[in-house]
């Protein structure tokens, strides 16, 4: 391992040299008085501004830069465009009487491309103009009063230590635990990974990651090629009936259109990959995206000697028809290609290999959705599949099977969603789903003694079904009243894959606007998630589950400290009921399950292939602070979020522990400077309490007694990145360094059991790791 983390790390420093090389042979006579120089050239800004509930097009609102006299007025059609404008940073402002103006910085101007930037402008009370109709930083959906953040393209591409990972840079929000360093799985406020709801477009995604757990929605790395994201909005709670059929967070991630002034595309080479990306007009209302990428991890792991080799793929196509001014087409298509080669020539790879539970993965989302616009609001009819194929395997050192699993799950939804705003203070939000499922898996578990003493003994599990799930909900938003808003829904979902199938959650939120600055934000509300498929195959009895239940309180504080600054305090509750429990293994509940590769080492506890019951229930309470400030005036942005938290869960056993997931402090920083426009640097420090973990005993075995009783030590870590642009004629040029784990403090993970040496090993993770980005754009 240390051999193969040195080969990494000298490879990549070579790269960071020869870009260093690359940067002074392209530029030799820079100095402090010309650099601005070597952003030179013009470009221009466009786009639309709309009505953020009707989506109807706004005539005249004023649209200009930051700090200059330059703007202008947007059409007819809510069209507009701003030309001539000198390449670099600038900060826009969209403002018009009756609207809440709103200030959208960090936008990029360059020769090669046009910058696109939309507005969706939300109606003021001209009864508190002071209050309300100040310019804004910080744009909020309506129906979302509590736990919500709002994330730019720039602001995630930028992110230290994210690997251009969409998922990844959610890392310093408050409540966002971190269960494991290799990976990105989400647990949110005490939830399992299992937890989070993807949406991309407005279609529901199953896993967005490379390498993803069955029945999770984590993995080592997001397979959306952050080139083409728009927007992000994450919600760690409270989130409205809109969101369904998940417990703890949803992530929405909004998609670019491609060009519509010529065709284009990129080239890019990041930390774990390369690829290559085109977009363009077809027509004047007809455009397209696509991208493909491939991993090098695979060539550098084979050279160090690795044991196994990871490699992946994946390819993104989005293409968009306006049929005219009030109805529209688009057509989605994301496909992930996953698998894992294995090298047994020698017996430390033997060893190392049967410890390793391979997946090689096929997974993909394609989705048609219109959109029809009418005069007080608009309606989105989607069809959409999801498809995602499981060849889990482990083997010991002579090759035989320890555990086999080809599983098949695919879901058609057919949604429909509507918008009616019925007065000028009142809109309504319907819809309905319905999903039909196909589920097949063909599992081998030959006898396996876990370290607790249970045995699991699947000779041969062999299982094809078909399920089906619908959906209802409406939601209600009011502001009559200028300092109240008024946010109440309801929503049904039925599963017929188990025998309590009908579950009605009501969910409801407040904000008070106390002053000019201020807003107080309550919530409460019920929220249900169905079985995973794969938890309903390991025993017939476990059609018997009931779909898990967490019941949300929520009570914040945002205040604007300044135009661009916001402070937030929530304190929220959360109570599990309904958790399947395990009648085997009485001990294990599985909120405690979800996150990192598994395989024997976790006692293969995610699959759950054994009796289950709807029995376990737990609670996780907690404080949350954060600051963000957005770049503005004063080049300076960044998050700081601090949040202590309890999570506890009881199995049919009756003992309460803490959660596999419980960290009780956790402290992120992340901030950067602007410098010019050439240059930027931002940094992220991260502290928070280990994750609790079950000692091994001397002979390698496990107490029951002792689950989750210990606690791994304080994890910190500092990550910084700079970042250089260039702009030239008919291209532009991105770079950048990103070093993690700058001081190479390497956390420590889970103890192991090493059978070979009958002793504990206790597994460290990566020390310091830099990496490299060029991006290439024509």
């Amino acid at each position: 391992m240390n051999l193969l983390l040195l080969n990494i790390t000298a490879r990549i420093l070579l790269l960071a040299a020869l870009l260093a090389i690359l940067t002074s042979k392209l530029w030799p006579q820079a100095s402090e008085e010309d650099s601005e120089t070597e952003f030179s050239g013009k470009g221009k800004v466009k786009g639309k501004v709309v009505d953020v509930v009707t989506r109807q097009a706004l005539p005249g609102v004023n649209i200009s830069l930051e700090g200059t006299s330059v703007g202008t007025a947007a059409d007819a059609d809510g069209n507009y465009e701003i030309t001539n404008i000198a390449a670099g940073r600038i900060t826009l402002r969209a403002s018009i009487v009756g609207y809440k103006t709103i200030i959208k910085p960090d936008i990029i101007i360059n020769s090669t491309r046009p910058a696109v930037v939309d507005f969706e402008l939300q109606e003021a009370e001209l009864e508190l103009q002071t209050v309300l109709i100040r310019a804004d930083y910080f744009q909020k959906d309506p129906s979302s009063a509590v736990s919500v953040t709002a994330f730019s393209f720039e602001e995630i591409r930028r992110a230290p230590g994210g690997l251009e990972d969409v998922v990844r840079a959610l890392s310093t929000l408050p409540g966002i635990a971190q269960a494991d360093a290799g990976r990105n799985d989400l647990v949110v406020r005490g939830g399992a990974p299992s937890e989070n709801l993807y949406i991309v477009d407005g279609i529901p995604v199953a896993n967005i990651n490379h390498f993803g757990g069955q029945g999770s929605t984590g993995g080592p790395l997001s397979y959306i090629d952050l080139n083409f994201v728009k927007d992000v909005t994450f919600s760690t709670g409270g989130f409205p009936v809109m969101y369904g059929d998940k417990t703890s967070s949803v992530l929405s991630i909004g998609l670019s259109e491609g060009r519509r002034d010529r065709i284009g595309g990129k080239a890019t080479i990041s930390a774990t990959q390369f690829g290559l990306n085109a977009e363009g007009p077809v027509s004047k209302d007809l455009n397209f995206l696509f991208s493909a990428r491939r991993s090098y991890l695979d060539f550098i792991f084979k050279a160090a000697g690795f044991g196994f080799v990871p490699e992946y793929y994946d390819v993104l196509s989005k293409v968009k028809y306006d049929v005219n001014s009030r109805n529209s087409l688009s057509f989605l298509f994301i496909g992930a290609f996953d698998n894992v080669r294995f090298f047994n020539n020698t017996a430390d790879q033997r060893y190392s290999n049967s410890r390793t539970m391979g997946n090689d993965q096929t997974q993909y989302v394609s989705a048609i959705s219109f959109r029809h616009l009418f005069r007080s609001g608009f309606y989105n009819l989607s069809a959409s599949r999801n498809f995602t194929d499981y060849r889990f395997q482990q083997r010991d050192t002579l090759q035989n099977p320890i555990f086999l699993n080809n599983s098949r799950e695919q879901e058609n939804n057919f949604q429909a969603d509507v918008v009616l705003k019925i007065s000028e203070n009142t809109e309504v939000s319907s819809g309905a789903s319905l999903k039909m499922i196909k589920f097949s898996t063909d599992v081998i578990l030959p006898y396996f003694r876990t370290t607790f003493g249970d045995v699991l003994n699947v000779n041969s599990l062999n299982k094809k079904t078909t399920f089906s799930k619908y959906s209802l909900y409406t939601n209600y938003h009011n502001r009559q009243i200028a300092w109240l808003g008024i946010n109440a829904g309801l929503r049904m979902d039925y599963f017929n894959g188990i025998n309590d199938p009908l579950t009605f959650s009501p969910r409801g939120s407040l904000s008070i606007y106390a002053g000019e600055k201020t807003e107080i934000n309550l919530s409460a509300g019920v929220y249900f998630q169905s079985p995973s498929y794969i938890w309903l195959a390991g025993s017939d009895e476990n059609r018997n589950l009931k779909s898990i239940k967490s019941v949300q309180y929520i009570a914040g504080v945002e205040r604007r400290l300044r135009e661009d600054t916001k402070l937030r305090v929530e304190a929220f509750y959360k109570s599990y009921s309904n958790y399947p429990a395990s009648t085997l293994r009485t001990y294990l509940v599985l909120s405690n399950t979800g996150a990192g590769f598994g395989g024997s080492e976790d006692n293969f506890s995610a699959f759950a292939l054994e009796a289950l019951v709807s029995e376990g229930f737990g609670d996780v309470k907690g404080l949350e602070v954060q600051v963000q400030k957005k770049s503005s005036d004063i080049p300076l942005y960044g998050i700081f979020s601090l949040t202590y938290s309890q999570a506890y869960f009881t199995a049919l056993d009756g003992v309460r522990r803490p959660g596999s997931y419980d960290q009780r402090f956790i402290m992120n920083i992340s901030a950067g400077y602007i410098f010019s426009n050439q240059w930027e640097a931002s940094m992220k420090f991260r502290l928070s309490t280990g994750n609790p973990y079950t000692p091994f005993n001397p002979d390698g075995s496990q107490k029951v007694s002792l689950y989750n009783s210990e606690r791994l030590p304080v994890v910190h870590s500092l990550d910084v990145r700079v970042d250089r642009r260039w702009n030239f004629e008919d291209w532009s040029l991105v770079t950048f360094l990103d070093v993690q784990n700058v001081y190479n403090r390497k956390k420590r993970g889970i103890p192991r059991w090493d059978e070979r040496k009958g002793a504990i090993e206790s597994e460290r993770s990566i020390g310091i790791l830099p990496s490299i980005g060029i991006t290439a754009e024509f």
